[in-house]
């Protein structure tokens, strides 16, 4: 009997300690403002999705530096999808009850695999320049969050922009457009924008899907010789772009009436290629290479030069970074709005989707965080929860990428209806009522 009791009691003892030991751990841990960070640091797109990665968690360990949102520490933690959407999935699924903030899935796959889970959950899904267009709907979508804009947006800029060099939309007409895609629910995206446009200008809009992962392209391009298309869009990713410029090298046809998506505009897409790549174009999504922004050396200073930088520092400021760190940035001031209706503390995700809603990043603000010269003034609601839709095209010149436009706007005129016609289909299949008034209010 006394055995038992003195067993009893180490128990006891050894349990009081290990709630000792864990207690300050747990504390900490409902301090700080959890980011999941899904990444694909391996695998066929890697080239293209480390300096996202790394951008993003770069960008993450400054506001840190800085003090944190409004002296709430940030902790992250990565997992790795391949870009796979089952992968995604899985690391959504064990992420997400850690408290996740916001969760960033970097695929559009996978974006549509976890539409249907973020309500359930109560996280928010920012999809900066990528996943459903129809999401910007936000009386339909209260949980995506499609920043910046979506390809809807992307392929409408792109028809103005050779519109504009034809001399207006009416010398489209008899034109032949092709559009080069990646067959997954990334490349489709684009089509249904291209052939309302086909059918409002007259010109003819050739889809020639590419396999993943893209480095198969010669029937492709075979086609493409024979059709000798005035245009030609690129919706690609990864090694699929080099592919395809290559390809175009090898074939003859001219870069320079090649245009990309912004996923296609980046320096690992050109980099192989060099010369003859020369004179290719592609969208930005508001930004493109700023090494000397603000936010870049405060990156460099507070972050790299600490010994803390997540890449290597020659890739601080180049596209796919700067995406990633404005990506991450996105979050982060989700997180601080949100603080100014429910107070400076750990936000969860039903607060930081408000947050999202009633984003309000005028200039200014923009300015203040190190922006200036980077991107324009990002301002959502209910209805709205794209923000913006500014783009700009760069074109690489053999060594860099360098803007050859003024700022053009997608056609609301246009976007508008499409957006309400698929969130409707989409609400209606999936038996959603749009919000009302008092959801939108509260």
């Amino acid at each position: 009997m006394k055995l038992k009791s003195l067993a009893l009691a180490a128990a006891i003892s050894t349990a009081a300690l290990g709630s000792l030991l864990t207690a300050p751990a747990a504390a900490q841990q409902a301090k700080e403002q959890f980011f999941p960070v899904l990444v694909y640091r391996t695998g066929a797109y890697a080239p293209n999705g480390v300096p996202f990665a790394n951008g993003y968690v770069d960008y993450l360990k400054l506001v840190n530096a800085q003090g944190g949102i409004n002296g709430v520490k940030i902790s992250f933690e990565e997992c790795e999808t391949g870009y796979a959407t089952d992968r995604g999935v899985e690391c959504y699924e064990r992420l997400k009850g850690k408290g996740a903030t916001v969760f960033q899935p970097l695929s559009t796959g996978i974006t549509f695999a976890l539409t249907e889970k973020a309500p359930v959950d109560k996280i928010p899904l920012i999809t900066a320049g990528y996943g459903r267009s129809e999401s910007a709907d936000g009386t339909v979508f209260k949980w995506n969050f499609p920043l910046l804009g979506t390809y809807w947006v992307n392929a409408d800029v792109l028809v103005q922009h050779i519109a504009k060099k034809e001399g207006g939309f009416d010398k489209l007409k008899g034109k032949k457009v092709a559009l080069v895609y990646h067959d997954s629910p990334f490349g489709k995206e684009p089509i249904p924008l291209l052939q309302e446009r086909a059918k409002m200008h007259g010109f003819e809009l050739s889809l020639l899907p590419v396999t993943h992962p893209g480095v198969e392209q010669k029937a492709t391009w075979l086609q493409i010789r024979q059709q000798r298309p005035d245009y030609l869009f690129l919706w690609g990713w990864g090694v699929m772009n080099s592919t395809a410029l290559k390809e175009a090298q090898a074939t003859g046809y001219p870069r320079d009436k090649m245009f990309g998506v912004w996923w296609a505009g980046a320096e690992p897409d050109v980099k192989d290629v060099g010369e003859g790549a020369k004179g290719y174009s592609a969208a930005t999504m508001q930004h493109g290479a700023h090494p000397d922004a603000k936010v870049v050396q405060n990156i460099l200073s507070l972050v790299h030069a600490k010994g803390q930088g997540t890449g290597p520092k020659e890739e601080v400021g180049s596209v796919l970074y700067m995406r990633g760190m404005i990506s991450a940035m996105l979050g982060v001031e989700g997180v601080k709005r949100a603080q100014e209706r429910f107070g400076k503390k750990v936000m969860t995700g039903e607060q930081v989707r408000w947050g999202l809603e009633n984003l309000a990043l005028d200039q200014k603000k923009l300015d203040a965080l190190g922006f200036a010269g980077v991107m324009r003034p990002v301002s959502t609601s209910c209805a709205d929860h794209m923000g913006s839709s500014w783009v700009r095209i760069h074109s690489w010149d053999g060594a860099k990428w360098n803007f050859t436009s003024d700022w053009y706007q997608a056609d609301d005129q246009l976007l508008k209806p499409m957006v309400k016609n698929a969130a409707s289909k989409y609400a209606s299949e999936k038996k959603i009522d749009r919000r009302a008034v008092a959801d939108c209010e509260a």
